[in-house]
């Protein structure tokens, strides 16, 4: 994993953080999510050889579970920090390579792509929607007791 890409994912998390007009006070922390979400991912892929659905889930559950714990110490909403950190985690490349391999006429290659985009489109999802519930669960049993 190359420090480059560390600092990518962090500048691009806290710059979609600017895009989404979130507030100055929380930019550092949104690009420490986006980092360490990537950083999660591509030690589950590079490093231990898990497929990219199974590690964009288990990042993006990183991610949200994260975020709620930030939300809860900024008092803010959860969306704040897990909106702009999931960003890397987006399949844009993939999708523009599904998109090219249509135009070419390439339509295995095209559906084989689209395939894995979905995929990972949908993981991101899951992970997201899994940490909320898991979240709600353990606060109402006083587990993770909410601020007011």
């Amino acid at each position: 994993m190359s420090w480059t890409a560390l600092y990518a994912s962090f500048f691009a998390t806290m710059g979609f953080g600017v895009l989404f007009n979130v507030p100055r006070k929380t930019l550092l922390p949104i690009g420490l999510v986006g980092m360490i979400g990537w950083m999660i991912y591509v030690g589950l892929t590079l490093n231990l050889q898990i497929n990219l659905i199974t590690a964009t889930l288990i990042a993006s559950f990183s991610i949200a579970t994260l975020s709620q714990i930030l939300a809860r110490r900024f008092k803010m909403p959860v969306t704040v920090f897990s909106i702009a950190g999931i960003i890397p985690l987006v399949p844009g490349g993939m999708a523009y390579d599904t998109l090219r391999q249509f135009i070419e006429n390439n339509y295995m290659e095209s559906v084989r792509l689209g395939s894995i985009t979905l995929l990972i489109a949908g993981s991101i999802a899951f992970g997201l929607i899994f940490s909320s519930v898991i979240t709600e669960t353990f606060s109402q049993r006083k587990v993770f007791p909410k601020s007011d």
